[in-house]
């Protein structure tokens, strides 16, 4: 970046680097904590290492965006998510199922101490997200200045009010079962968004509804291919 005269930085990190939360919705003054994962550890270090290319003026201006946990694809249908091997992440393991590829979908746990005992997130959906980095690109060049923000819905989904709104909005019944908990699953979390709406003059504006419509598009689409 130095080479080449790069000296603006939009940097994708996430809620992760929060740990289990103190308080919900978490600002972006909560503390870091120790790491629940290794891709959580990651980016506390890359936060870490942007903070000093600032202090050493290695870098001009930099955002850091926390996000919390996009999901959906493009309207069209013709970009969206496709993992290698096992997915990761819980819309993937929807679609997929949906489509046959996999037998069923696991819910990692249902004891735990939320509503409906799963697990709660703050899903944005992908074409928020990327709006948002459209407007951290301009926000920071005309106000010459780094943030660290959240970037989120405010709001906060159970696995199972996902899943709920997958089969709703497609008109689909999953064939879903509950597993034991995982390691380092963070019972729940979602954002305080008021920061990044201030600051970057944007709102999330998509529901789960649209980017679970959004993502089962996709995937269909996928299987034309």
């Amino acid at each position: 970046m130095n080479e080449f005269g790069v000296e603006n930085l939009v940097f994708s990190s996430s809620c992760t680097v929060y740990g289990k939360a103190d308080y919900l919705p978490v600002t972006e003054d909560h503390p870091i904590k120790q790491a629940e994962s290794p891709y959580g550890f990651t980016k506390q270090v890359c936060e870490n290492m942007i903070a000093d290319c600032l202090r050493s003026n290695k870098l001009t201006r930099a955002v850091t965006l926390r996000y919390f946990n996009p999901i959906g694809a493009h309207s069209s249908g013709l970009i969206g998510e496709l993992p290698i091997g096992t997915p990761n992440n819980l819309v993937p393991f929807i679609t997929q199922t949906a489509a046959g590829i996999r037998e069923h979908l696991t819910i990692f746990g249902d004891t735990y101490n939320t509503e409906d005992g799963t697990c709660v997130r703050d899903y944005i959906h992908v074409m928020d997200l990327a709006d948002a980095h459209v407007r951290s690109l301009l926000t920071m060049c005309e106000n010459d200045r780094s943030y660290t923000l959240n970037v989120g819905t405010g709001k906060g989904s159970s696995v199972l009010e996902a899943i709920k709104s997958f089969e709703k909005v497609n008109q689909l019944k999953l064939n879903y079962k509950i597993g034991p908990k995982r390691d380092g699953d963070i019972e729940q979390i979602y954002a305080a968004t008021d920061l990044a709406e201030k600051t970057l003059k944007w709102k999330a504006k998509y529901s789960i509804d649209d980017a679970m419509k959004d993502a089962w598009c996709w995937q269909k689409n996928l299987a034309k291919k």
